[in-house]
């Protein structure tokens, strides 16, 4: 879970002393007594504080030395932390100098590398698609190359994971990786030397117009960059005749609070409130609509669900609260606290909470917590227990915690936001057969195999547009793919063929065009059968 954050990490500048002046005294006897107590208070709370940081480092200091086995010492006081933060509530985390890069990566919306998306597919690193204008796509790496060596060193055949192909193939801007890489038709390795560089991370998923006037867009975490991709997608399907919109926030963690704002801004008006913070020692700040949204006036749906949370839940709150536009899903996961990041001087950090937010009504959506953390977390896969997520009717919520926007519409805090259309988890696609061939990655290696053989043919469609419309998954692809799952022994069993046929052709033609065209073939054929966007559809169209 991606937790919320004011704004991007603040570095660390020690801390500055406290300066206490008495510009008033009323007679030498009372500002002595003044003084006096001052001092001795003062004196009190520095002997407080010494005393607890005394007994920190005295407890360390015994455990180190007289522990029965030999510690590190570094070791147990990041654990230490780690627990004392963890203690607190359950966002504010440390975060260990090595994670630093990784963790932070995803919101800065960039790394250093060589620009490709891979998959190990047989114990081989395959390229799945080089990454438009990064260093990998501009010295000639295709889709399906193979990477077989990095350094001289084999990396194919060797149970290689995931994490290891990061270490080898990432590293600072500027320095260089040799490579060596099978391609298809080519019997010798081509030998590439790649210059590292930074590789952008989107936040945008997919936008696409779902018919002649309706637009849709999804984003997935709201990250330093999620606002201009934002404009950059809106300004394309406005020019491809965009009048409505559905944004797509559900499975969004969050991220950055200011994105958040910066996207609502987008559709509501002037002046109207988006959210405000507010802690004990931070004070009430409001966030308010400026005059520069594009999109003010126009019919809007908002997708969430129970993976939707903090800055996805500012920006549904926002239209919820303004009532702007229609929320159409199941409720949303319910983080209201907003962290704070300090980077520490080893290149470590922690984000402690330091405030909560409130939507325009005045609610704060948090859900309850205690010092169960696995509780709290595990809270998604109850709803599912208790039938939440297929009836509307099994939700409960906390009727003291009710709310009414400018228009007298009821909502509720205490626990997520509550769409006004409420649509279920679609159990239809619980094919059990796709789900088992689905989680080996059946479907996905196999998909990529058929496009790597066939890539030529796939590329006279030219665009997703036309494969899109023009591709099909005949019975002898279905076929080879049935074969090929009882390679890896995934037998049919008694299934109903015809079924699983219709239910798996989608999600073969997706992948497979994935492969060739990226996500813009991709999304709109996984989307087509998607009940919470035919609902949005709906809804605008009326």
């Amino acid at each position: 879970m991606q937790i919320e954050q004011q704004e991007p990490p603040k570095k660390y500048n020690a801390f500055f002393p406290i300066i206490l002046s008495l510009v008033l005294v009323f007679g030498l006897w009372l500002g002595y007594f003044l003084c006096n107590r001052l001092q001795n208070n003062s004196a009190l709370s520095n002997n407080n504080r010494n005393a607890t940081n005394d007994k920190i480092n005295s407890l360390l200091d015994y455990i180190e030395y007289q522990y029965v086995d030999t510690i590190n010492k570094k070791d147990l006081v990041e654990k230490t932390v780690t627990s004392m933060l963890q203690s607190l509530d359950p966002h504010s985390s440390y975060i260990a100098a090595s994670e630093f890069e990784t963790v932070n990566e995803p919101l800065e919306g960039n790394f250093d590398g060589i620009g490709v998306e891979f998959n190990i597919i047989n114990d081989t690193i395959r390229v799945i698609t080089p990454i438009q204008g990064g260093p990998s796509e501009k010295i000639g790496i295709r889709a399906g190359d193979k990477i077989v060596k990095v350094e001289g060193k084999i990396v194919a055949g060797v149970k290689i994971t995931n994490k290891e192909v990061f270490d080898k193939l990432r590293g600072k801007s500027g320095s260089t990786v040799n490579v060596s890489i099978l391609r298809s038709g080519i019997h010798k390795p081509l030998i590439f030397n790649i210059i590292r560089d930074a590789i952008p991370l989107y936040s945008i998923d997919a936008s696409y117009m779902v018919n002649s006037n309706v637009g849709y867009i999804k984003i997935s975490k709201f990250a330093a960059t999620t606002y201009d991709e934002y404009l950059k997608a809106f300004n394309i399907l406005s020019k491809q005749g965009m009048k409505k919109l559905i944004l797509d926030l559900r499975g969004n963690p969050g991220g950055y609070l200011n994105a958040a704002v910066d996207i609502s801004d987008e559709f509501l008006v002037n002046g109207l409130q988006i959210v405000y913070t507010q802690g004990k020692a931070n004070p009430k700040k409001v966030y308010k609509a400026t005059e520069r949204g594009s999109f003010e006036n126009n019919d809007l749906a908002v997708l969430i669900d129970e993976g939707s949370a903090s800055a996805s839940e500012i920006v549904a709150g926002a239209i919820q609260d303004n009532d702007r536009g229609t929320i159409i899903g199941r409720r949303s996961f319910g983080k209201g606290l907003v962290q704070d990041q300090l980077q520490l001087p080893d290149g470590s950090a922690i984000r402690l909470t330091i405030a909560r937010y409130y939507t325009p009504t005045g609610r704060c959506i948090q859900k309850p917590y205690s010092d169960d953390k696995s509780q709290y977390y595990s809270e998604e896969y109850d709803r599912y227990e208790n039938g939440e997520l297929l009836n509307a009717d099994s939700i409960k919520l906390d009727k003291t915690k009710k709310y009414f926007t400018a228009d007298g519409k009821i909502v509720y805090g205490g626990g997520g936001i509550m769409p006004d259309i409420f649509v279920p988890l679609d159990t239809a696609k619980n094919n059990a057969f796709i789900n088992k061939v689905f989680y080996m990655g059946a479907i996905n290696t196999f998909a990529f195999e058929y496009a790597d053989k066939n890539r030529d043919k796939l590329k006279v469609f030219v665009s997703a547009k036309n494969y899109i419309a023009q591709f099909e998954i005949t019975n002898s692809i279905l076929e080879d793919f049935y074969d090929y799952c009882g390679k890896l022994n995934a037998k049919l069993g008694s299934i109903n063929k015809e079924k699983t046929n219709q239910a798996l052709k989608p999600y073969l033609k997706a992948f497979i065009g994935r492969d060739v065209f990226d996500k813009d073939a991709y999304y709109p054929i996984i989307n087509q059968s998607d009940k919470c966007i035919l609902k949005a559809v709906e809804v605008l169209s009326k």
